[in-house]
């Protein structure tokens, strides 16, 4: 009879993530995530296997659970061009004082990997494409609704915007400056006319 699991996955799965979120796939060793997670060595590997598919099934948790879930609330919560603005905007709000923060997990993990690991490259692909659609699919609503100027086009200011938000992850880590992130989400917000 197989053993019972005395943790909860999931939870381990998520104390994981921040780990590789706050230290990246390369400097967050095994023994880094034993020590985070309360959970042995052996118990982890039984569990979700190697290292990195530990850290693929935190990167599809946070896709699922962060990502997916504020696109879905914000299309639920505020008209088309509100929801882009409130995108944008989500990651600058937890701009600390100090300065710190973590930026996105997939974009980290992108800057870090998808150059040399294929099947990470297409899972932060997907995601991005997601956000595009997004986008894209709030301009149409925007301009369906009079919020968004007719002469904007979709697919190419969606692209745009996605570039727009990429550059914040990464400004958010390197120059957490509240004003500079301020107006790279109106220039953004400009563009909708």
């Amino acid at each position: 009879m197989p053993c019972q699991k005395q943790f909860d996955i999931d939870e381990v799965l998520d104390t994981a993530m921040q780990a590789f979120w706050a230290r990246g796939y390369e400097t967050t060793s095994m023994q880094d995530l034993v020590d985070c997670t309360g959970v042995n060595r052996g118990s982890l590997y039984a569990t979700y296997g190697d290292k990195r598919a530990l850290f693929l099934a935190a990167i599809h948790m946070y896709d699922e659970k962060m990502r997916r879930k504020l696109l879905a609330e914000l299309e639920a919560t505020y008209g088309p061009r509100e929801a882009i603005r409130q995108l944008l905007l989500a990651l600058t709000a937890h701009v600390s004082k100090t300065g710190a923060n973590r930026g996105c997990f997939l974009t980290n993990t992108a800057l870090e990997l998808a150059a040399h690991d294929p099947e990470v490259r297409r899972i932060v692909a997907h995601a991005q494409e997601e956000i595009e659609a997004f986008f894209a699919r709030m301009i149409k609503k925007g301009k369906a609704r009079g919020e968004i100027a007719s002469q904007v086009k979709p697919m190419e200011t969606a692209r745009s915007l996605l570039a727009s938000l990429l550059g914040l992850f990464v400004l958010v880590r390197s120059r957490p400056d509240r004003a500079l992130l301020a107006e790279i989400v109106d220039d953004a917000i400009l563009r909708l006319g």
